[in-house]
C-alpha cells in the first residue's frame, strides 16, 4: 500500500452522522469504529462515538473523521488534521521526525489499540498531523 495523505475531520459527538452524510455526497465504502471497539472509552457516555471513520470513494478520494472526546480541545474552524498513513515504516518515521522539528507533540509514535504505530503532533505552523504506520499483523 502506498503512503497516503488525506484530511482528517474532527467532530464532537456527531461524527457518525457527518461521515454518513459524506458517504451520500461522495459514495463509496464507509468504515466506522467506536471507542468501545478499541477499548479506548474513558467516558461511558462516549463509548459508542466514532474513534475512527474512513470513507473510500469509488474515484479514489479518502476522507477520515472521528469524534473528539470531551476531555480534548475542539475548536470549530480548527477541527481538521492531515493524516499520513501507510506501511513503509522508514518513510513515515522520516516524515514524522521532520514534522516534529519545532512541533508540539500531542502523542508520540507508539503502538495504538488497533495494533499500528500511531502518533499525533502539531507542527511549528499550527497544523495537526496524524501518522499511522500499518503493522503487518494488524
Amino acid at each position: 500500500m502506498p503512503t497516503r495523505l488525506n484530511p482528517y475531520l474532527n467532530f464532537r459527538g456527531n461524527a457518525r452522522e457527518a461521515m454518513e452524510f459524506y458517504q451520500t455526497v461522495f459514495g463509496g465504502e464507509l468504515l466506522l469504529n467506536t471507542f468501545a471497539e478499541f477499548g479506548a472509552s474513558e467516558d461511558p457516555a462516549e463509548k459508542d462515538q466514532i474513534m475512527h471513520g474512513q470513507l473510500e470513494s469509488p474515484t479514489g478520494l479518502t476522507l477520515m473523521g472521528a469524534d473528539t472526546p470531551a476531555s480534548m480541545n475542539l475548536n470549530v474552524g480548527d477541527n481538521i488534521s492531515v493524516s499520513l498513513s501507510g506501511e513503509d515504516e522508514a518513510e513515515l518515521t522520516e516524515y514524522w521526525n521532520k514534522l516534529a522539528d519545532g512541533a508540539q507533540n500531542t502523542m508520540g509514535l507508539n503502538t495504538a489499540p488497533w495494533g499500528d504505530t500511531f502518533g499525533m503532533l502539531t507542527d511549528k505552523f499550527g497544523i495537526n498531523w496524524l501518522v499511522n504506520i500499518s503493522s503487518a499483523s494488524a
